[in-house]
């Protein structure tokens, strides 16, 4: 967009009231020259800018944990290579198992040999203060460690297994942000596009390095935690609100409550969603609209059906159950919904990405980071403290008494009536799950 040129007026029309006509070459010059400036100072400072930040070195603590990754990948990852070349050449192939329980105990040792491999990378780049590769790394093993974390809650429910996977998701998340170059650079990005305002270049300057935006110039949106968390946490809301006004217009005027957490107006189906979206189309933005619908749709329906899969595998579960209908895959997803998943997508990455970046970048940057924590902080204890509602409903269907406190809790605050009524789409059965 070209910027608002200022009136100008010629020498040879000036006080006798006739206004000058701008020579056409002149602006054209005048208007690229300015563009031209703005460009080469931004491309500058962001060079010097990533040369500084990759020389900084990261904090000792940061360091200390790069080691400990190393030394548990390089130990752990022989040691399951080989109990997995032993488990295989004892199984016998004419009776081999294909109970679930055992297909997730596959998946759940590949997906640790792979988290292995990746500490062990992770680790010695943190290690050689390899700044941005460290970061990449650290967002390349937080879906590792979701996954690690997912399979040993269907193997094994909520144990102390589960420990490590999280203490290694907090500290990826904290290391990420720590290490990533772009996070610290959206702060002088800010600074700068003051100074340009200044110098009437404000709409140039946020056309090429608006906060949030993939400088790179690979993608529309960064890529990084704090964008994608925002796009999680709106995309609940907004997905659940969609869901809720289908639902009444299709059925009757019927209300349901279709909340997937404990708390709050969230439905994380489509937050996850969203942010699958957002990262697997992130290249596409601008590509054509049937292509984006495409693989939205594909995306979509992939995602909807892993999660109906998980929510049975781990909780006995059904949430939703679309058999019978067209295109149906199991019931648990079918050409409909994938129909409309690509729709969202098209809106999504075309329309609604764009003005969330925007609402993103209103919160006041005294406020970003901190409002971020915090609000990733309540999330997180909701979504976790639904995991455990759920695994205790699990428990208690299946015909175990509560034992332990945490049992005892979840059995008087979220009984079964109160999980009937929050969850009105779910039903459970225990012996449709894959636990151990």
């Amino acid at each position: 967009m070209a910027l608002p040129l200022r009136p100008q007026h010629d020498a040879r029309t000036a006080g006798h009231g006739v206004p000058a006509v701008p020579s056409p070459d002149v602006d054209d010059l005048a208007r690229d020259t300015t563009l031209a400036a703005t460009q080469a100072a931004l491309d500058n400072e962001t060079a010097v800018g990533e040369r500084a930040l990759e020389g900084r070195r990261l904090p000792l603590i940061a360091k200390i944990y790069g080691a400990l990754c190393l030394i548990n990948g390089l130990v752990t990852l022989p040691v399951l290579v080989y109990a997995i070349i032993v488990a295989v050449r004892s199984l016998n192939p004419s009776n081999v198992d294909t109970s679930l329980t055992f297909i997730l105990s596959c998946i759940h040792a590949v997906v640790l040999v792979v988290n292995s491999a990746g500490l062990i990378v992770f680790g010695f780049l943190l290690v050689r203060n390899r700044r941005r590769h460290a970061a990449r790394w650290a967002y390349a093993l937080i879906p590792v460690t979701l996954v690690e974390g997912l399979s040993d809650l269907a193997l094994y429910g909520l144990d102390v297994e589960l420990l490590l996977p999280f203490i290694q998701l907090i500290l990826l998340v904290t290391i990420s942000v720590t290490a990533d170059p772009w996070l610290r650079r959206e702060r002088e990005l800010q600074r700068m596009i003051r100074r340009l305002r200044e110098r009437d270049q404000l709409e140039q300057a946020a056309k090429i390095g608006m906060v949030g935006r993939d400088l790179t110039g690979k993608g529309y949106i960064a890529l990084d935690f704090f964008n994608l968390f925002w796009v999680f946490v709106v995309a609940c809301v907004v997905g659940l609100g969609i869901e809720t006004v289908y639902h009444f217009a299709m059925y009757n005027g019927e209300w349901q409550d279709r909340a997937g957490l404990l708390y709050g107006p969230f439905s994380p189906i489509y937050g996850f969603g969203a942010v699958l979206l957002t990262v697997f189309l992130n290249r596409l933005w601008d590509s054509r609209p049937l292509l984006i619908f495409i693989a939205s749709a594909i995306i979509g329906g992939a995602f909807e059906y892993a999660t109906s899969l998980f929510m049975q595998v781990a909780f006995g579960v059904t949430a939703w159950d679309y058999t019978g209908q067209w295109l149906s895959i199991g019931g648990r997803t079918s050409g409909k919904y994938m129909i409309m998943w690509g729709c969202l997508g098209l809106l999504w990455i075309r329309w609604c990405l764009p003005h969330l970046l925007r609402l993103i970048n209103r919160i006041p940057w005294a406020w970003r980071y901190s409002v971020t924590v915090a609000a990733f902080v309540l999330m997180f204890v909701d979504g976790t403290m639904t995991l455990m509602a759920l695994d205790c409903w699990y428990t208690r269907v299946a015909g175990f008494e509560p034992g332990s406190p945490i049992e005892v809790f979840f059995a008087n605050h979220f009984d079964d009536a109160y999980m009937q009524h929050r969850f009105q789409t779910m039903t459970i059965d225990p012996a449709l799950s894959g636990r151990v």
